[in-house]
């Protein structure tokens, strides 16, 4: 299993997503092979890599961070996940935007510019 890395932003600042290709994301410095979780305070890198990984349980390293919505980046294109894994997240009140990687980057720029509480969930291009 790859090592896995967790970066803290600086106080006051949330990770910034700085660039996306095939191989992962770079946020804040850092390189994220595959899938990342960026949020408010931290980059995670994140074991989901294809729709087909990502599960009720997927968020699970979001601990009790506040979240207003997570922007679940599928990819090169929007793809929707299976029905009873949306279900399970509506379910715990989770409130899931889809869209591809890209535009999941750039909107979460946005809003966290704004000091919103978002999270970016990305997979790979």
């Amino acid at each position: 299993m790859p090592p896995r890395f967790e970066q803290q932003a600086p106080a006051g600042s949330a990770p910034v997503i700085q660039g996306y290709a095939a191989g992962g994301f770079r946020v804040s410095g850092q390189h994220y092979a595959g899938g990342v979780l960026v949020t408010p305070t931290r980059a995670i890198d994140w074991p989901v890599t294809t729709l087909d990984d990502l599960t009720a349980d997927s968020f699970a390293p979001l601990g009790d961070e506040p979240v207003e919505v997570i922007l679940l980046g599928t990819g090169a294109t929007m793809r929707r996940p299976a029905k009873d894994v949306m279900e399970a997240f509506v379910a715990r009140g989770l409130v899931v935007e889809l869209m591809d990687s890209k535009a999941a980057a750039r909107t979460y720029t946005m809003l966290a510019g704004e000091g919103r509480l978002v999270v970016a969930a990305l997979l790979p291009l």
